[in-house]
């Protein structure tokens, strides 16, 4: 119904109304269900990358602590009783779902919520009605440049977080992180005053600004040895001060196929996630089980029973001799990450299939993402995401574009072809013995967007699955 109306409405008209529309509906859909937020210790995750990692590790090792969690994120819903794959296409979805989430959290007594908060939500006042109790902050670079108009206004849009924190007050919790609702001043001195808290990566460009928000309590956490937690102090200014900023040190000590070793805190985790970069992420989730002074052996154990996410270098197995990987991966900063890691898997040649998100999506990482391929793969198939109103076949050719001037030439190591499903066949068929055949930009997302609103569904780890399924028959026949 509302999206009927919406389309009714004039688009210039739709512009100038739009802060109030998103309010409204966020305000309606809160009290709709009776602000849920009130009952939960409510953990909000924001960063341009990491932000579903992070999130998925604090959820699993609340929950294997045995600390009962929901989650909202990229990949993974959870109501604390169920778990499954985010099939809304939408990060942070719209305001009645989130809120009838957390409601729904309620019912099955979930003491905590972590809620992947985006800079999209925010600007959509989907974060506005919902009492955030600690926020997070991983990293920031480039992205959606288009939808923010420029990287101030990106980094402005997420510092709407922090300082959303002041806008609510204090929860109370008993001894088993309940939320108690206190009438009497005089009996919440039976229960713990849950903190309004920030956790930020300091090893971040960006991290004294978000550090600068009012806050209760302060994490700075850091995987840099050579990180001076008194530099980054000295420029919060007298008004975000608090008496002790706790500052948690980690070091990434091995990275290999099978995982990473990191120290923190004088404590050795060895985990079966891959990829260096996930060393931060691990530690945010450390900090955050730190602050609510959860046990560190029961925050070791929860991280440690962390072995992948679904979507997140997923390695894709069906008989073959080659390798097989799928990734969320969708800007320049995380294709490079990519590559790095798979660095530790042996193989021969490297397969990339990609694409680039259309609907106006930060247009001009099209050309740099198809010049890093170019640059890293043996091979490029470039192909069609999710367009949306877009020509699906113009967004190749700007991802194309990249990998031509990153010296591929079509039809020899540069294939361009506009059905995503033909797209993973002839990477499969292009791949030998030991190669890698590497598809990125969807992970385990279950629908492709294309014009007209409409939702196909979808999901590169099936279809690349059945593609490799298929050359194994041919070559038996």
């Amino acid at each position: 119904m509302i999206t009927k109306i919406k389309k009714l409405i004039p688009r210039k008209v739709f512009r100038l109304l739009s802060p109030s529309y998103h309010f409204v509906l966020s305000l309606i859909a809160a009290i709709y269900h009776r602000f849920p937020s009130r009952n939960l210790i409510i953990i909000g995750v924001t960063g341009t990358a990491g932000k579903t990692s992070t999130s998925y590790l604090i959820y699993k090792m609340l929950n294997e602590a045995g600390y009962k969690a929901g989650l909202t994120s990229t990949a993974i819903f959870s109501d604390g009783e169920k778990e499954w794959l985010n099939d809304k296409k939408m990060t942070m979805p719209g305001r009645f779902f989130i809120q009838k989430m957390l409601k729904q959290m309620v019912v099955n007594r979930c003491l905590f919520a972590i809620v992947e908060t985006t800079s999209e939500g925010i600007k959509q006042f989907r974060h506005r009605f919902i009492n955030y109790d600690t926020v997070i902050f991983t990293n920031l670079y480039p992205e959606h440049i288009e939808s923010h108009g420029s990287f101030k206004k990106y980094k402005e849009a997420k510092g709407e977080l922090f300082s959303h924190l002041h806008r609510f007050s204090n929860k109370y919790v008993d001894d088993k992180l309940r939320v108690c609702h206190v009438k009497n001043g005089l009996k919440k001195i039976d229960y713990t005053r849950v903190k309004k808290t920030i956790i930020v990566n300091g090893d971040d460009k960006q991290a004294s600004y978000f550090l600068n928000f009012w806050s209760e309590a302060k994490i700075i956490y850091s995987l840099d040895p050579k990180f001076d937690e008194r530099r980054l102090i000295e420029t919060l200014n007298s008004e975000s001060l608090v008496k002790n900023i706790v500052t948690i040190k980690g070091e990434l000590k091995q990275v290999s196929a099978s995982g990473l070793q990191i120290e923190i805190e004088d404590s050795m985790l060895e985990l079966s996630l891959l990829g260096d970069f996930n060393a931060k992420n691990v530690i945010a989730a450390f900090a955050l089980g730190a602050s609510y002074l959860i046990p560190r052996d029961k925050i070791i154990q929860g991280l440690k029973s962390v072995k992948s996410l679904a979507g997140k270098m997923e390695l894709i197995e069906a008989g073959q001799d080659f390798k097989a990987m799928v990734d969320y991966s969708f800007e320049p900063k995380a294709l490079e990450n990519l590559y790095s890691t798979i660095k530790l898997f042996p193989y021969n040649k490297l397969i990339h299939v990609l694409g680039a998100t259309g609907g106006g999506r930060d247009k001009a990482k099209r050309p740099v993402m198809g010049k890093l391929a170019a640059q890293m793969a043996d091979l490029v198939v470039i192909t069609n995401e999710d367009p949306y109103d877009e020509d699906p076949l113009e967004i190749i050719k700007q991802v194309a574009s990249g990998a031509e001037a990153g010296g591929k030439e079509k039809e020899k190591n540069l294939f361009l072809i506009l059905d995503r499903k033909e797209a993973l066949r002839k990477a499969v068929i292009l791949a030998e013995k030991d190669d890698m055949v590497l598809v990125t930009g969807k992970g385990a997302e279950q629908f492709m967007c294309v014009k007209n609103s409409q939702k196909v569904p979808w999901d590169d780890r099936v279809e690349l699955k059945r593609a490799i399924v298929d050359k194994l028959c041919v070559d038996k026949i």
